[in-house]
């Protein structure tokens, strides 16, 4: 994230004094809606003066419409005449429902990120604190006694049930529930009846969780090596204030145990620790190894939860009820009010960017965070981002190394195996086929990864020569065997799987190229004594599936483990013996410039899954371009030597992280109409860089088509900016965010800025 730390760009917050008088107050509200600036409204007519604070909810008229806004800022100045001002309808909450070091990370964000503020502080909150539903835990009604049902005989009761409900409330001096006593099937009546007599009352409590009550620790931490004691050592030291430390370890040198020796540090000082996640890795092996580590409140976030589930989880973290939040992107965003230290996992992972809408990166804003917060932050990965390494380079980040597996395990020999002029048994060569079946009858399990889900890639008429193509986007349509459809998996548009072909009528359809489907049968068919267990989105459905299927691996049973990159992270298989990478050349020849830096680091990141434990590992990769020179270099050399030469080739060429980029995109449902308004902004562009004289610090590029110009339909293009100071480049992106809000786009066509994007498609 190259000098992100230094960006000096604010929205202000406003003056947070509260005038005495009501009327004279004016609420700055953020709401949710596609516009850059804050809104006037007068308080609510009922509520007081000192109830009000920055962070609070309340409702709004805003046109025809109520939303939900956020009081960003309380004044005593208006932005508009003040006869035009509407008063606020409903304040929600007695306290504010984001921090005020949340709300000023947030404003930090929009600032950035080029956002409006009210749809990032709207993106922050949990779906159903959006909705309107109290900020609390559910309340529940307990009954229990009063002095004088304490003092009351049950047998001076005539009713028997009157009498068994007494003796149990006295028996629960500190009451029973309304479910515990409906549970006991005691009646409405009943209850009624004791309290009409003054025997019992009834109160009504929140739901909070506790703390597990015994020691910090369930079991004793795992001892170190001299390398992972060495990494740990130099952690503690740098552990008083913010510092950045990349953690860099080979795959299975014992990161996690590292993580969880810092964190067991930061819990004993009572503070909460936050570790973010891939989406991808958050797996419950990962989640089970901290439950067992810790007594402590372990509280998960991630996407796969329901509304209800990931308000609770956030009330646990606002509440510091929750020791360490487990969570993929959006957990950045909640409040911990004795945050001591954050752990970025598998920092270098694509998915901390947010591809739609609110584009921002949480790995670069967990570090924003930590420098607000004043706390240290780790990034561990095998395969480290080259904007991480850039920073080790430039001494905003201290760099930790670990080479050696934990337990001594071999590292896995990475072989390159030429697949040009060798027939293909379904996608298989002769010689992989042969170390399978070798690894299989030692007893062992193999890995087979092929990042391409479904049956075929496609599906071809040998007559004519059609191809199943989406009809929204400009890509072809997945052929999936099981479900028996033609699926695009860029819009999940899906079709039945025709007889014949739609264009020249003709039976000679056939499928092309290789899915994990068709790699399942191939396998079953080639090996028909082994179990073939394929991992995809296709074949883990529900919250336990994933379990289910992966039961035989971690029993140690031999079998072919078939999958995409689901299987690449998160995962412990000391069993694998064998990877076999069956097409390696996926991402050598990308349209984006980070695609051949994804590609290593997913190889790399597969090939890790080899040799764990006492069981040393063999790595095979297929490829057709063995001599490509980047290729050649990630088998030969490692990781470390294919990322100095891709750095190297980036400063040649100007690329990330060598200086800063963003892209403004825009998207049509029309053909052409998107490529020539940004035509249009870049000439406005074009005037604004002569005026400010920055001929020489911003480069523009483009406007072009998209990779995939038709997604969605819709017809997608993109104009490149590049600066080579950022703070050019971010005052230039503020003044085109307000020129397009001034001259606002042709109806229909949507727009976008992405600062420092993953992609170019």
């Amino acid at each position: 994230m190259a000098s992100i730390l230094h960006a000096r760009i604010q929205l202000p917050l406003g003056d947070h004094n509260v005038p005495a008088a009501t009327s004279a107050i004016i609420l700055k509200v953020a709401l949710p809606v596609p516009l850059f600036r804050l809104f006037d409204y007068y308080p609510p007519d009922s509520v007081k003066a000192d109830e009000l604070q920055p962070g609070q909810r309340i409702h709004v008229n805003f046109g025809h419409r109520q939303l939900l806004g956020i009081i960003v800022a309380i004044s005593d100045e208006a932005s508009i005449e003040r006869d035009k001002i509407r008063p606020a309808l409903t304040l929600l909450d007695q306290e504010p429902v984001l921090s005020a070091s949340i709300l000023k990370l947030l404003n930090w964000a929009a600032s950035y990120y080029c956002h409006p503020l009210g749809e990032v502080l709207y993106h922050a909150l949990p779906v159903a604190l959006r909705q309107g539903k109290p900020a609390h835990f559910p309340t529940q009604t307990l009954w229990k006694l009063t002095e004088l049902g304490g003092n009351t005989r049950p047998s001076s009761l005539s009713g028997s049930r009157q009498q068994q409900l007494l003796e149990e409330l006295q028996r629960v001096p500190q009451g029973l529930s309304q479910e515990a006593l409906r549970t006991l099937e005691y009646s409405s009546q009943t209850l009624s009846s004791l309290q009409k007599r003054g025997l019992i009352h009834s109160f009504s409590r929140e739901q909070r969780p506790h703390a597990p009550d015994g020691n910090l620790l369930n079991e004793v931490h795992l001892s170190l090596n001299a390398q992972q004691q060495n990494a740990l050592d130099t952690l503690l030291q740098r552990d008083q204030g913010f510092s950045v430390t990349l953690l860099e370890g080979v795959t299975g040198s014992g990161k996690t145990e590292v993580y969880l020796q810092l964190i067991e540090h930061h819990l004993l000082q009572k503070q909460q620790v936050l570790v973010l996640v891939p989406e991808i890795g958050l797996t419950p092996q990962t989640l089970r190894r901290f439950k067992h580590r810790f007594n402590v409140n372990v509280v998960i976030l991630h996407s796969g939860m329901n509304d209800n589930e990931r308000l609770h989880a956030w009330l646990e973290a606002r509440e510091g009820i929750a020791q360490i939040l487990i969570g993929t992107r959006s957990a950045l965003m909640v409040p911990l009010p004795r945050l001591g230290l954050i752990v970025i996992d598998e920092e270098h992972d694509a998915s901390f960017k947010q591809h739609e809408g609110f584009r921002y990166h949480a790995r670069d804003l967990a570090i924003v965070r930590a420098k607000q917060a004043d706390v240290p932050v780790l990034l561990g990965s095998a395969t480290p981002s080259l904007e991480s390494l850039h920073n080790v380079e430039r001494g905003s980040y201290y760099h930790l190394r670990m080479l050696q597996r934990a337990g001594n395990a071999e590292a896995p020999r990475l072989h390159c195996l030429d697949i040009r002029k060798r027939p293909l048994t379904q996608g298989f060569s002769a010689p992989l086929l042969e170390s399978i079946r070798r690894h299989i009858e030692q007893g062992q399990q193999v890995m087979v990864f092929l990042n391409r889900r479904g049956f075929a890639p496609t599906l071809h008429c040998s007559d004519c020569g059609w191809l199943a193509e989406c009809a929204s986007c400009d890509a072809r349509m997945t052929l999936h065997k099981q479900s028996r459809r033609l699926v695009c998996h860029h819009c999940d548009y899906q079709a039945a799987i025709p007889l014949r072909c739609p264009s020249c009528g003709s039976a000679a359809l056939e499928p092309i190229g290789q899915g994990t489907e068709r790699s399942e049968d191939a396998l079953s068919d080639i090996f028909p004594d082994v179990p073939v267990i394929r991992i995809d989105r296709d074949s883990v459905r529900g919250k336990q599936r994933m379990e289910t299927l992966l039961e035989p691996v971690h029993k140690g049973h031999p079998c072919i483990l078939l999958g995409t990159q689901m299987l690449a992270k998160g995962h412990h298989f000391p069993d694998v013996t064998l990877v076999a990478i069956i097409d390696a050349d996926q991402g050598l020849f990308s349209a984006d410039f980070r695609g051949m830096e994804r590609m290593a680091q997913l190889l790399v990141q597969v090939a890790g899954r080899a040799g764990r434990a006492q069981k040393p590992g063999e790595v095979i990769l297929q490829t057709e371009h063995a001599d490509h020179p980047m290729l050649a270099t990630l088998c030969e050399q490692g990781y470390d030597a294919f990322a100095r030469e891709e750095l190297h080739s980036r400063q040649h060429v100007g690329l990330p992280p060598w200086q800063p980029m963003a892209l403004l995109r825009a998207d049509h449902r029309r053909p052409a109409i998107a490529l020539e308004w940004l035509s249009s902004i870049r000439q406005a562009l074009q005037d604004y860089i002569l005026q400010q004289h920055w001929g020489h610090e911003i480069q523009l590029a483009g406007p072009l088509p998209a990779s995939m110009e038709k997604r969605h339909d819709r017809y997608r293009a993109l104009l490149h900016l590049y600066g080579s100071q950022r703070r050019e480049l971010h005052h230039l992106l503020q003044w085109l965010c307000a020129f397009i809000e001034l001259n606002p786009p042709p109806g229909d066509l949507r727009w976008s800025v992405d600062v420092d994007p993953a992609d170019t498609f």
